[in-house]
């Protein structure tokens, strides 16, 4: 049997599942929920964290996509090494995972809407994977971050260590990865591995005012921004042709006209994403 098959089949809105994704309104908010373990994934949690980000990848309605923990002290603080005897106990084994694990990783590093990472407490290994893939990552001042992998005699694969190289540079990882650093929140923002750092008690309605300005503006302008911007910090060849007419169809939009009436009549826009 599968190790990954255990809980493909539940409801990604059950609230009881160690993971689960709520919506409202434009907003759909994706929660790691094993509080007992500070939310330590497991293989069924990888597989269903590629299930939401991928369902709601595809929803058009949606205009930002929160993910968070249900545990005030941890975001998370990696993979479940207690599974590692039954699913990555050897080579083979470990690419199965792997591949599930990097599968995930890509929906949420591809994912066309903005993404906001919400962190509080611990956010190790996967854990900070899984936020070096987000847009935004907000976190609280008592967090930490960080990959100590080297105890583990693990080895972070390339498609976790793009994101994080993207984010802070060679310098920044190799301290993660070749000492075992762990860093508090100020050095983690100064590294650029958090996109803002303030007070516990105040994170929450900071992610909810930045979600706020997301969603305000013209949701078909943020997914071409992120899709602009990811081509051209991940591709070095030339920009096409067709790539660069791509930037002028926004003027085809109703998005586009309603922004200028909007702006001409000095009142609030309305977008409706078309």
């Amino acid at each position: 049997m599968s190790v990954f098959s255990s809980t493909g089949s539940h409801s990604l809105q059950d609230e009881s599942e160690p993971v689960y994704s709520v919506h409202q309104d434009h907003i759909a908010t994706i929660v790691l929920n094993r509080p007992e373990k500070l939310n330590a994934i497991t293989s069924s949690m990888w597989k269903r964290l590629h299930q939401a980000i991928t369902t709601l990848s595809g929803d058009d309605s949606l205009r930002c996509i929160v993910i968070r923990s249900s545990c005030a002290k941890a975001f998370s603080p990696g993979c479940d090494i207690d599974e590692f005897a039954k699913c990555r106990s050897d080579k083979s084994q470990a690419q199965a995972y792997g591949r599930l694990m990097h599968d995930t990783l890509n929906a949420f590093w591809h994912c066309p809407i903005p993404v906001v990472a919400e962190i509080r407490g611990i956010c190790i290994g996967a854990g900070l994977e899984i936020a070096s893939t987000c847009d935004f990552r907000i976190a609280s001042e008592t967090c930490r971050l960080g990959a100590p992998v080297k105890n583990l005699g693990l080895v972070m694969a390339y498609p976790e260590l793009e994101p994080l190289l993207q984010l802070a540079g060679k310098d920044v990882v190799l301290e993660m990865l070749l000492e075992g650093k762990i860093f508090n929140a100020d050095e983690a923002l100064q590294k650029r591995l958090l996109t803002r750092v303030v007070p516990d008690d105040q994170l929450a309605d900071t992610v909810a005012r930045t979600v706020s300005n997301i969603v305000s503006g013209a949701p078909l302008a943020a997914r071409w921004h992120k899709k602009f911007i990811r081509r051209l910090t991940t591709d070095i060849s030339p920009i096409t042709p067709e790539e660069y007419d791509e930037c002028f169809d926004c003027f085809d939009t109703e998005d586009f006209r309603t922004g200028c009436r909007s702006f001409l009549r000095h009142i609030h826009p309305v977008f409706k994403g078309k």
